[in-house]
């Protein structure tokens, strides 16, 4: 009988020992991400884990307690022009918790500063640092850029310069699709884009405006917002197709869908600021018939000129890239659901294809790409201008 508790015994404690190493945790790689309002760390973990943040002072250091985690790998440290993390050091607490530090280059308290940290469905833990300071500055600048263009200021909504919206799709904690080689989207799309943007700003008449000016992530929404902000009068977004079938290959170019486009008519006229924003006259006191009608004659007017913009493109793609459609494709992107701002989206050729993947990775390509962009918006605008714009002014 003895002997049959001792095994009974030595057997739990078997399974106790199997139980607490199959929790164990193992974080394998860690990813930043940087905007003007947020510093975020990424860890890929094999489960979500139980853990604390907090800040030390004297020296400025965030500290990471993981419970019963452990490293796989070595964490990749932060690049050294990151503008607020020097460097990430980890050692082991308790015997079986990961502490991981993360030497600050400037003090942050909660004044400035607010932390937060989430467990993703997905196995990833994220830390986010929000910088107070910008997301004030950057609400009251929207704020008031947004009260320009609605038309509620004595500034005209559009200018003698043309401003262009270049959004580089993807960004930060989201890359996109990958190449055979592993090519993340959202670095061709940012390359292709600086180039389109540099390409703008030389024309005489144009102005370019980055919505992400870094790798880090923008919601689709806010990328609208950044270009109503900006009071553009086009938004492009740059992309690189995938497809399961790594043979298919081409460039292609979107507009709106008109079911795309009732669905954004339906949530603009359920916030009835939003849509008097938008026509420029109140529509508290007009029947909903009306302001339907105003609406829509809002977005007709813009979806005509997408189309038109994306033939333009179209056309200038002939020379450079064989076209995966040979015409305007239509698609309910949110980022193409501006009312009031034509806006198209260029797929530049498919990054799942292995010789595409190549020439995307390439300068000579990109260049290509974003050459043919420019010349179609240019066209454009050349037959589209106001007679007061100066590119209408240039010799066709």
């Amino acid at each position: 009988m003895k002997n049959y508790w001792k095994i009974v015994f030595f057997f739990g404690l078997q399974i106790m020992c199997l139980s607490s190493y199959a929790q164990q945790i193992n974080v394998n790689s860690l990813r930043y991400s940087t905007s003007p309002k947020q510093n975020r760390m990424l860890f890929d973990v094999t489960a979500s884990p139980e853990h604390r943040i907090f800040v030390m002072d004297n020296p400025s250091r965030l500290v990471i307690d993981i419970k019963n985690a452990q490293l796989n790998r070595p964490l990749n440290q932060p690049p050294s022009t990151h503008p607020l993390f020097t460097r990430v050091r980890t050692g082991t607490k308790n015997n079986s918790d990961l502490r991981i530090v993360v030497d600050l280059k400037t003090p942050i308290s909660s004044k400035n500063f607010s932390l937060k940290s989430n467990n993703g469905d997905d196995h990833q833990l994220v830390i986010d640092l929000f910088n107070k300071e910008a997301i004030v500055a950057t609400k009251t600048e929207d704020k008031e850029a947004l009260k320009s263009a609605t038309g509620k200021s004595t500034e005209p909504t559009r200018g003698s310069t043309i401003v262009v919206a270049i959004d580089p799709g993807h960004g930060g904690e989201d890359p996109g699709a990958h190449g055979p080689r592993g090519t993340e989207e959202k670095k061709i799309t940012f390359a292709i884009a600086k180039k389109l943007e540099a390409l703008i700003n030389g024309q005489p008449g144009m102005k370019a405006v980055m919505v992400r000016k870094g790798d880090y992530y923008v919601g689709l929404r806010d990328r609208m917002q950044i270009a109503r902000a900006a009071k553009a009068d086009l938004f492009v977004s740059i992309h690189a197709d995938a497809f399961q079938d790594t043979q298919v290959k081409g460039a292609s170019v979107y507009t709106l869908s008109t079911s795309g486009a009732s669905s954004e008519a339906a949530r603009w006229l359920a916030d009835s600021e939003n849509a008097s924003d938008l026509v420029g006259v109140s529509l508290n006191d007009k029947e909903d018939v009306l302001a339907s009608v105003l609406l829509d004659l809002s977005q007709t007017a813009t979806q005509e000129a997408s189309v038109n913009i994306a033939n333009h493109v179209l056309k200038c793609f002939d020379n450079i890239e064989e076209l995966h459609k040979d015409s305007v494709q239509k698609a309910g992107f949110i980022v193409l659901k501006s009312p009031d701002i034509p806006s198209i989206l260029v797929e530049t050729a498919f990054i799942s294809n292995p010789s595409e993947e190549k020439n995307l990775l390439t300068a000579r390509y990109q260049s290509k790409m974003a050459n043919a962009i420019f010349n179609g918006v240019r066209n454009y605008f050349r037959q589209s201008s106001p007679v007061d714009n100066r590119i209408a002014a240039l010799d066709m």
